[in-house]
């Protein structure tokens, strides 16, 4: 069985839990300290190539930092990333989705809130980051899955 075949016999959905795209994609998250400068955060994205991160206090979800952010607050705003710190430029409050959030629901949220990342908590714990990116992949394996199914029907196969 090639590849193709085998995504395509994952049961895939818009109705589906962000724990079912987690499962596939993996939990953890990287995360930066408010106290930490902004060049220190971009390094650190820059190196595990990534558009985000968590700003975790203590443990705690405080924020976001992007890509977007560093452009839009520090860039145009002429500011230097060595000596300006991650709290003053951080996207906060955080818009944040559960394990039992659906995909469509993400996608929803991510489209109203104009957001590109969601951070995944389980309790107050952060377990997870969902990029838009994630999302998109997951809907068009489902329209993969979905076009499976609507061949092996026509060609006579179709289960049930």
């Amino acid at each position: 069985m090639h590849a193709a075949t085998a995504s395509a016999e994952i049961k895939i959905h818009l109705d589906d839990p962000v724990s079912s795209l987690l499962s596939v994609k993996g939990y953890g998250v990287w995360s930066i300290t408010p106290e930490a400068t902004v060049y220190e955060a971009i390094e650190r994205m820059a190196e595990k190539k990534i558009g985000a991160l968590v700003v975790l206090a203590e443990g705690q979800l405080v924020g976001i930092i992007s890509e977007r952010d560093y452009a839009r607050k520090v860039i145009l705003k002429g500011r230097q990333s060595r000596e300006t710190h991650v709290f003053e430029v951080m996207t906060a409050p955080v818009v944040s989705i559960t394990p039992e959030h659906t995909i469509d629901e993400c996608m929803h949220l991510v489209t109203s809130e104009r957001v590109r990342h969601l951070p995944v908590l389980d309790g107050d714990k952060v377990v997870a980051m969902l990029s838009i990116g994630d999302l998109v992949s997951w809907i068009i394996r489902s329209h993969e899955h979905t076009i499976h199914q609507l061949q092996s029907y026509i060609m006579g196969a179709y289960p049930g």
